[in-house]
């Protein structure tokens, strides 16, 4: 067995893991991968939560004790994946002290259901800040057009953020938008901009999956070539945004100040295709200052077989491009593509939240006390 998480650690790739649940946690098994596997971080969503919660395990004397209590199941939801977190956190408290705060991070998504309405996402994230109460937590604030100026104005509060949902690199470029204007409030209002952090979750293996499927329609030989080439062209191109933004005048200003860069987070590189390497999303975007946010298998497809060679993202961006230029000229629309994935990503997070509730509300109705 290589240590190719090791590797991965010294290219300055954060190793985060993409899944959370209180057997996890109880098991002692977060605290094994961050001691023997080089996890510094956690990622949750509806959809981590939803299979986590209905699987049982470990939950049952909550729910119990929230039924006799006759709270609501959005209340005993938040309840439960608030414990969670802050358990989580509390493991990698020692991480996040090592890296002065860049590490040792947990997230939590605001309610998807608010995803396009600005204040309430506010609300929901200054909410989940105090439930939790840990300085290691990272807010989850959707992409979307309502919850850009939802990121600059909780970044102005003080509040740490991760960005989700994020497709295009038109969108991703206003993500980082909203986070220098949240650092500026913050700065403003006479906050301490070291301690305010933020990573931008940019969707990888959904691209692919989406535009695939088109290029399969296409059916040319051409068409063919293009397969799982566009979620790589695409991070990386991102890549070279960030690294364009985070050498402006603008960033200078804020850095002088003490505030930290946005960092890159490649999110769903769970591969999906069999066809591909289960590792490709892993080894093709090494690149200094950035977070693979991994499910377990990925994790351990990296640690059995991954193969680390350096930087795979800063002498493509001109491969990119013409991978990105090719398939609109076979007339696969960009534009039309990122937009059907925000949506998509919106409405499965929303869904798995509304199975969350209705099976939630089960257990709560299954272990109500009797009367008396």
């Amino acid at each position: 067995m290589t240590d190719a998480l090791k590797r991965l650690s010294d290219e300055g790739v954060a190793i985060w893991l993409d899944d959370l649940s209180r057997k996890r946690i109880t098991s002692g098994n977060l605290a094994e991968l961050i001691d023997q596997q080089h996890v510094v971080g956690v990622t949750t969503n509806p959809s981590i939560f939803q299979k986590a919660i209905s699987s049982g395990d470990g939950y049952e004397q909550q729910l119990a004790d929230l039924s006799a209590r006759k709270v609501t199941v959005e209340e005993a939801i938040r309840m439960i994946t608030t414990a969670d977190v802050r358990d989580a956190a509390d493991i990698l408290r020692p991480v996040f002290d090592a890296t002065g705060g860049q590490d040792g991070r947990v997230s939590i998504e605001v309610d998807p259901r608010l995803a396009h309405h600005t204040t309430p996402t506010i609300a929901e994230a200054k909410q989940l800040a105090w439930l939790v109460d840990r300085p290691n937590t990272l807010i989850k604030i959707p992409a979307t057009k309502a919850g850009l100026p939802a990121i600059t104005e909780v970044i102005g509060l003080g509040i740490s953020v991760n960005v989700t949902l994020i497709f295009s690199l038109e969108r991703y470029r206003e993500v980082m938008d909203a986070y220098l204007a949240g650092l500026e409030k913050a700065k403003a209002a006479g906050l301490d901009l070291s301690l305010i952090r933020s990573v931008a979750s940019f969707f990888v293996s959904r691209v692919d999956s989406e535009i695939d499927k088109r290029l399969e329609k296409t059916g040319t030989d051409e068409a063919k070539s293009l397969k799982g080439k566009a979620a790589l062209a695409n991070a990386r191109l991102a890549y070279q945004a960030y690294e364009e933004v985070f050498s402006s005048e603008r960033w200078a200003a804020l850095d002088k100040a003490g505030a930290n860069k946005q960092r890159p987070l490649w999110a769903s590189t769970g591969v999906k295709d069999p066809d591909y390497k289960d590792t490709m999303y892993v080894e093709d975007l090494v690149a200094p200052g950035t977070v693979n946010t991994m499910p377990e298998a990925t994790l351990e497809a990296t640690a059995d077989h991954g193969e680390i060679t350096g930087d795979t993202v800063r002498d493509t961006y001109a491969s990119a491009k013409a991978d990105l230029e090719a398939l609109e000229k076979l007339g696969i629309s960009y534009d039309e593509v990122v937009q059907v994935l925000e949506d998509e990503g919106v409405e499965k997070f929303e869904a798995s939240w509304n199975d969350l509730l209705k099976s939630t509300e089960a257990e709560l109705k299954r272990l109500a006390p009797s009367e008396g």
